[in-house]
């Protein structure tokens, strides 16, 4: 990359960020934190070597901006942005329910991005949708497009689906943990020991998700290895009496709901 990065807030998942890309496609030199935690500044710097400050005073050297914070914090932090970030900086957040024109009341005169990163940032498998501003042209794009397709996949949104879009991939890593899980709790049932269990489950999972991004509906799949009178059928006839399409049709509504909310 060309630019430099700066990233407003040192949680979670501004971490995840720095892992992924850091020594990698940005040089630690490259990459800016603010955090108004003093210990924290000073633990990101010393594990990555990135540069950190408590004020944020790197906004003139940077090419894009990422602003994770927390939403209760957004609007402040926004505020504070005012007037001292170049109309050329893209600006980018990862904000649950923020909208774009919210936004764009602080920061009229730049590109802005609307973000939908998930946990699997932190493993280089992110489900990141992301939403412009009207202000974001086709260099802007291809630059967010390029930034995050290092830390998974990346596809672009119109503003409106990104409630749903949050209530899916943005939540349901924590829904695929609990299929994980409980298909563990299975095994460990059926015989086997707690680890073997775990890991069995979640390769088979990610397998499974490997060969639906591969290209073929879930359904085909599902019937290729779906034997008559087999032990699949068995277990998918108890799954269906569980009505489990239902309860998480309802998890992602509900997540989704939230986001709205917020």
């Amino acid at each position: 990359m060309t630019y430099k990065l700066g990233i407003i807030g040192g949680g979670a998942l501004a971490e995840a960020i720095i892992r992924g890309i850091c020594g990698k496609t940005f040089a630690a030199s490259d990459i800016f934190v603010a955090e108004c935690r003093k210990s924290r500044c000073e633990e990101l710097s010393e594990r990555f070597g990135v540069k950190t400050s408590l004020e944020a005073d790197f906004l003139n050297e940077i090419g894009l901006l990422i602003v994770a914070v927390k939403p209760k914090d957004a609007k402040n932090v926004f505020s504070s942005l005012k007037n001292r970030i170049s109309p050329f900086t893209i600006v980018s957040y990862t904000v649950a329910g923020l909208k774009l024109a919210e936004v764009e009341q602080f920061l009229p005169e730049n590109a802005i991005v609307r973000l939908m990163p998930n946990v699997a940032v932190s493993v280089g498998e992110s489900m990141t949708a992301f939403a412009p501003n009207s202000r974001v042209f086709d260099g802007a794009k291809d630059i967010i497009r390029q930034f995050w397709s290092n830390l998974g996949r990346v596809i672009e949104i119109d503003e409106v689906f990104m409630d749903a879009v949050t209530g899916l991939s943005g939540s349901s890593p924590a829904f695929a943990f609990l299929v994980i899980d409980s298909l563990a709790d299975g095994g460990v049932a059926a015989g086997l020991p707690r680890k073997m269990a775990i890991e069995l489950a979640a390769q088979t999972i990610f397998g499974a998700a490997k060969m639906v991004l591969a290209g073929e509906h879930p359904d085909i799949l599902r019937d290729k290895v779906t034997s008559p009178a087999g032990t699949t059928i068995e277990g998918i006839r108890v799954l269906e009496r569980g009505a489990i399409r239902s309860h998480f049709i309802e998890a992602v509504l509900a997540a989704a709901e939230k986001s709205k909310s917020m």
